[in-house]
């Protein structure tokens, strides 16, 4: 049985989801997706709170939607799902630092991706795209070798086990299986993730890894 199934046939475990877009059409298709699984509780916009998932929808990514994105997602606490058509190099980083944990094209969202997503916000996982995974790691790539060709070293912050951690995280490894990889329970992995997204003040895994990103550690 998958996580979607896990889930949906746990009935106290629903997900407070609310469906934010621009257009009416846009946000009642993808209602109409995730109305049909029992884990969903669909929410008004004006109840967006801490806990909850907002799905996030547009054509391509604007200033309004950053600002947009940050408000729900450091405003107001919730976790962010952004179903777009496109997203460009340069906005990468930006979009993990704003919060956002999971990433679904607009062709790609049927009702099943789009629960697959919103499950993993609600989890605090990372659920990227894999041609948008392998385009994070060729940013990370770039980054090694400008770390390495520098002078200075990385700042302070991330103990070696952290860093170990978040280079799997980044590779889009789940928890089980980086306690897998690394030997460790998966009650070890959720703190060390815990530890540092507390003491670093990040907002969940994918900022943490967009953290080890700009610091070098990674």
């Amino acid at each position: 049985m998958g996580a979607a199934d896990t889930a949906a046939a746990d009935p106290d475990q629903r997900i407070p989801v609310v469906v934010h877009a621009a257009d009416p059409i846009s946000r009642a298709g993808v209602v109409s997706q995730l109305r049909t699984h029992p884990v969903i509780d669909l929410r008004d916009e004006v109840e967006t709170a801490p806990g909850s998932v907002a799905v996030l929808i547009g054509e391509t990514l604007d200033e309004t939607t950053f600002t947009r994105l940050r408000r729900l997602v450091r405003g107001e606490g919730a976790r962010a799902v952004l179903v777009v058509s496109a997203v460009r190099e340069a906005q990468l980083l930006d979009v993990i630092e704003c919060g956002v944990g999971a990433v679904v094209w607009r062709h790609e969202a049927t009702a099943h991706r789009l629960l697959q997503a919103v499950l993993a916000a609600s989890r605090g996982d990372g659920d990227l795209p894999a041609d948008l995974l392998g385009r994070l790691m060729s940013q990370v790539g770039t980054l090694q070798r400008s770390a390495a060709g520098g002078t200075g070293s990385p700042a302070t912050g991330l103990a070696a086990r952290e860093a170990d951690v978040l280079r799997l995280v980044a590779e889009g490894l789940d928890t089980a299986e980086i306690a897998r990889k690394l030997s460790y329970s998966e009650r070890t992995v959720k703190n060390v993730l815990h530890g540092l997204t507390t003491r670093l003040y990040l907002r969940n895994r994918a900022h943490a890894v967009a953290y080890a990103l700009r610091e070098g550690y990674i």
